[in-house]
């Protein structure tokens, strides 16, 4: 149904080269000065290739995305210190970037391009001193000119203000309440605290959530993501080559875009329906599974909303359904849809797309400590970019295609 609703069918599956996630590398993350955005690069693709235990100028391709401050580029490939390079690109679709990536990867792999893809993703938008909110303003947005600068003189600066209109939207359409994103910001904790990587790691109760600080209404500020310094980098390679690596291959079995380019009109579907719905059907019937085969969900979760919107579009719920979903506790540890394992965004680590997919490695590898999640034969991967503008999705697994 999913892959015929798009164009496609259940064979789609049977045109997914056989490749698979060899290393992971995790630099530290959070509120780290003493590192560039380059230097932190450099760190996360020689620990994946370590961790995959192969050596460095094996790496034949290299994707990179610059994150928010464009500290890295094609230059870091001089970092590096890689020659010959056959596969080398700056790849920019915001927080859909690492799905986007590793599908590049996998099709550069799959068509002989390159056989071994580095996939960086490294920032360092803090500052010592400095707030996190700072982090993430753009200047640009208050001197547009001309009808670009009306959203900037009308307030509307930064994504903060964007996602409270996606929610108050659902909330006037469906009865989603500032309660039910809360639910999920604590269910979230709840996974961060059994993570020892996790940035916030301190108990929350939905009391916390209700009382913390309104930042734009309807979002408090535990609605809100995190900001981090640092870089996760993942090595793919073709599953043959993988299985002979020093640690368990994690083979990607489908992958998907999903960009609605919605416009500033009343009648779009803005903050109702994410691209999040096309993206998850194409990786859906790539892999040729349904959301009921799903065992684990990384959702990217800049905010609460995010989460809730993109498991209702990806069919884990009904339309509308999701806050109830989350006030079910399904996504908490030991509930029936576990979800952002490793604390997420909100309370793990930014890493934009990185960070849903690096706890999709740990998962898949079982790794994850008191986190593991028992079944974890097929695990849902989310990126989400812009003002729910740009998505991207990916179908993992520890078990190769039959």
């Amino acid at each position: 149904m999913y892959g015929e609703m798009d164009g496609g069918t259940h064979d789609d599956w049977r045109r997914v080269p056989d490749v698979a996630v060899a290393g992971l590398g995790l630099t530290e993350l959070g509120k780290v000065y003493d590192r560039t955005a380059s230097q932190f690069a450099v760190e996360a693709v020689h620990a994946a290739a370590a961790d995959a235990g192969i050596e460095l100028d094996e790496i034949d391709g290299l994707l990179i995305d610059p994150g928010i401050t464009r500290g890295i580029g094609l230059p870091l490939q001089r970092d590096l210190a890689l020659r010959d390079l056959r596969l080398l690109a700056e790849l920019q679709s915001y927080g859909s970037s690492a799905g986007v990536m590793m599908a590049q990867a996998a099709m550069a792999i799959g068509s002989g391009t390159a056989s071994v893809v580095a996939c960086v993703f490294a920032d360092a938008p803090l500052r010592a001193g400095g707030s996190t909110g700072d982090a993430y303003v753009d200047p640009a947005l208050r001197v547009r000119p001309g009808f670009a600068g009306m959203a900037a003189a009308g307030g509307l600066l930064g994504p903060n203000v964007g996602y409270a209109l996606a929610a108050r939207r659902h909330m006037d359409r469906f009865g989603t309440t500032s309660e039910q994103l809360g639910a999920i910001a604590v269910s979230t904790r709840e996974w961060a605290m059994r993570n020892p990587l996790a940035q916030l790691r301190k108990p929350m109760t939905l009391a916390d959530h209700q009382s913390s600080r309104w930042i734009v209404e309807p979002l408090h500020l535990l609605d809100c993501c995190l900001v981090s310094n640092g870089a996760i980098a993942v090595l793919v390679t073709s599953g043959e080559r993988a299985r002979s690596l020093r640690r368990p291959p994690v083979y990607l079995h489908g992958w998907g875009q999903g960009h609605p380019g919605y416009p500033d009109r009343a009648d779009s579907e803005f903050g109702l329906v994410t691209g999040a719905r096309q993206s998850g059907r194409a990786a859906l019937a790539m892999a040729g599974v349904t959301p009921e085969q799903i065992d684990v969900r990384e959702i990217y979760d800049c905010y609460t909303f995010t989460t809730l919107v993109t498991l209702e579009d990806y069919g884990f719920c009904a339309k509308g359904e999701g806050g109830a979903l989350a006030e079910s506790g399904a996504l908490a540890p030991g509930g029936a849809l576990p979800t952002n394992t490793g604390g997420g965004q909100l309370s793990g680590y930014y890493m934009w797309g990185m960070t849903p997919l690096s706890e999709a490695v740990i998962q898949a590898r079982g790794d994850g400590g008191d986190r593991q999640v028992g079944k974890h034969d097929l695990i849902l991967v989310s990126g989400n970019g812009g003002v729910l503008d740009y998505h991207s999705t990916l179908v993992l697994s520890p078990h190769r295609r039959d």
